[in-house]
């Protein structure tokens, strides 16, 4: 189900069937560097992760992350949406693009595609991000995209960065 339009990229609910990708994506080296590792190692796994994570949060917050795709050959370029995770008061943005799709801009138009559907249909007028200190293109795009940077906050054994984007 596509939930979000852009000129580019359509934005929609991840099912079983996007579990090549995803398991791809997860084992990039700059996934695992700046977002973690997730433990996908192959197709069974990235459809746990699917049905755990993302198909999770669809029916526990009415959102989640989301398949980025390419509107015009419906490629699958990455995963943008918003998590609700405990440890923090306000849902967070999160996104990757696949190595190959880096560059073009797609992180930035399906990211700023979330935060006006989150705005204008979701009401909610707080949205947050983590990113590590040393993620420099995260952080450009977070500010790029409105958000402040707020203070360090720990998760698990790490500590983040957290930015704020508000009405």
């Amino acid at each position: 189900m596509t939930v979000i339009r852009t000129a580019r990229l359509e934005l929609r609910e991840m099912g079983a069937a996007d579990a090549v990708f995803i398991a791809v994506l997860l084992n990039q080296p700059c996934f695992i560097r700046f977002i973690g590792d997730r433990g996908v190692r192959n197709e069974e796994d990235a459809r746990r992760y699917i049905c755990e994570g993302p198909v999770a949060s669809y029916r526990a917050h009415g959102f989640g992350l989301y398949l980025v795709q390419l509107t015009d050959t419906r490629t699958p370029v990455g995963i943008c949406g918003l998590l609700k995770r405990a440890e923090l008061d306000d849902p967070d943005i999160g996104f990757a693009v696949a190595e190959p799709f880096q560059g073009n801009g797609y992180a930035f138009e399906a990211a700023a595609a979330v935060i006006a559907h989150s705005r204008d249909n979701l009401d909610i007028g707080r949205i947050g991000a983590i990113t590590l200190a040393d993620n420099e293109a995260s952080i450009r795009l977070l500010q790029k995209l409105g958000l402040e940077y707020r203070r360090a906050v720990r998760i698990g054994d790490e500590t983040l960065q957290l930015y704020m984007w508000c009405e």
